[in-house]
């Protein structure tokens, strides 16, 4: 089994100097997932050198064991682990879904690296459903000198500056990309990404951090206003092709195009993004460390934001067990899940067993005298039997405020980032 989160400091990471291995710049690398729900590859699509690194400078090695996939970087000359980095892709969660039974498909997706001074070989590996551990899917053996890399300047976008704590290299920088908004529309759209900020900064534990975050809006130009809702037959021009109805539920909106995502950030220093769409219909979706996706004027955006922002920040699993969704043994019940928020008791000496009195019952039930207090209560992770959550109700359920096991994640994912 992978190692799940143990804390995030590597002894050998601590020896690592950014400047001795990276220039304060990225290595983007775009790449094809294929795959069904029997098998799945990649393969190289293209490289781009891009100018602005905003990620962390201390913390190159993350150890959190989060996601379904890793990128490893390793010195080419020396064999030396130079960075590494979990995240989820929505691939991933299409191959759980009945479609992928019966069909292969190759979905494009992108992950940015701090740009190597020296040759380096980079792996993107896949975790492993059956036994939880990684496989590896791609290799790379990368000079960044090569001519195959692209340098091309993209298109200069209206970037606004929202909150300013910093230098970000050590701060968490948070980008609002602009979906379904039209040439007219640009000024609601900053508007829009401001009160989302707010939202962001005056929730708990996010309100004890602002401090530590540097906010962007990036206003991308649509044709149309709105999104696609295939499920009623509308199509709309936009930006980032979102849309709703993704893999046939009504209310997850998504979009699969990250070239247009990445494209979009290319120049601005982005360790999170937030897509927001330019609509008052209910829904959103996010993947961690991929992106979060949610609404401008539903009365129900500011706690979707935040949920959806659990997800893609922080690695937060859903709570909920009764909702309609479209996967397939999502979670396996003989292997515990990586998310900490939620268990399946195979280890939850990993999870949040140090948070609980020695006297708690371990599966907790559900009772007036329990209901309010942390706990190990079934029902989790979109099943209502066999995993576990650690409060009732929470952010990552039904909009409550973040439990105390998911609020320690978020500051933990706020230390790693500012170099903490």
């Amino acid at each position: 089994m992978c190692a799940l989160f143990v804390g995030y400091i590597n002894p050998l990471a601590a020896q690592l100097k950014f400047e001795d291995h990276f220039e304060k710049k990225s290595l983007r690398v775009d790449f094809d997932l294929n795959g069904n729900s029997e098998k799945q590859s990649a393969a190289l699509r293209q490289m781009r050198e891009e100018p602005v690194w905003g990620g962390p400078v201390k913390n190159l090695i993350d150890n959190f064991g989060y996601g379904g996939y890793y990128v490893h970087v390793k010195d080419k000359e020396t064999g030396e682990l130079v960075y590494t980095r979990g995240f989820n892709t929505l691939f991933e969660e299409w191959l759980t879904t009945d479609q992928a039974k019966t069909e292969t498909q190759s979905w494009t997706n992108s992950i940015s690296i701090p740009y190597p001074k020296r040759p380096v070989v980079l792996k993107i590996l896949a975790r492993n459903r059956a036994n939880m551990q990684f496989d590896t899917l791609l290799t790379l053996s990368i000079d960044p000198s090569s001519i195959f890399i692209d340098r091309s300047p993209l298109r200069q976008n209206r970037v606004e500056l929202l909150v300013n704590n910093g230098d970000p290299e050590n701060k968490v920088d948070l980008v609002f990309l602009a979906e379904g908004y039209t040439t007219e529309e640009q000024e609601k759209f900053f508007k829009d990404a401001e009160l989302f900020a707010g939202y962001l900064i005056n929730t708990p534990p996010f309100d004890s951090r602002k401090n530590d975050f540097n906010i962007r809006a990036v206003g991308l130009i649509s044709e149309d206003s709105g999104m696609d809702v295939s499920g009623e037959g509308i199509f709309k021009n936009t930006a980032l092709n979102s849309g709703y109805y993704t893999f046939g539920v009504d209310r997850y909106l998504t979009t699969s195009d990250m070239k247009s995502v990445r494209d979009a950030v290319w120049n601005v220093p982005c360790d999170a993004i937030f897509i927001l769409v330019n609509t008052d219909r209910y829904g959103g979706g996010g993947m961690y460390n991929f992106y979060a996706m949610g609404t401008s004027d539903n009365e129900r955006t500011p706690s979707v934001f935040v949920h959806e922002f659990g997800h893609s920040f922080a690695g937060l699993a859903d709570e909920y067990f009764t909702s309609e969704v479209a996967y397939n043994d999502f979670y396996s019940l003989q292997h515990e899940p990586w998310e900490l928020n939620i268990t399946t008791l195979i280890d939850f000496d990993k999870k949040w067993k140090d948070m609980l009195p020695a006297t708690t019952t371990i599966p907790t039930p559900l009772t007036d005298e329990t209901k309010d207090q942390l706990g190990v209560f079934e029902g989790g992770g979109y099943l209502a039997k066999g995993i576990y959550r650690p409060v009732d109700h929470c952010m990552m359920r039904d909009y409550a405020p973040f439990c105390p096991v998911c609020s320690r994640a978020i500051l933990q994912m706020i230390d790693f980032l500012t170099d903490n």
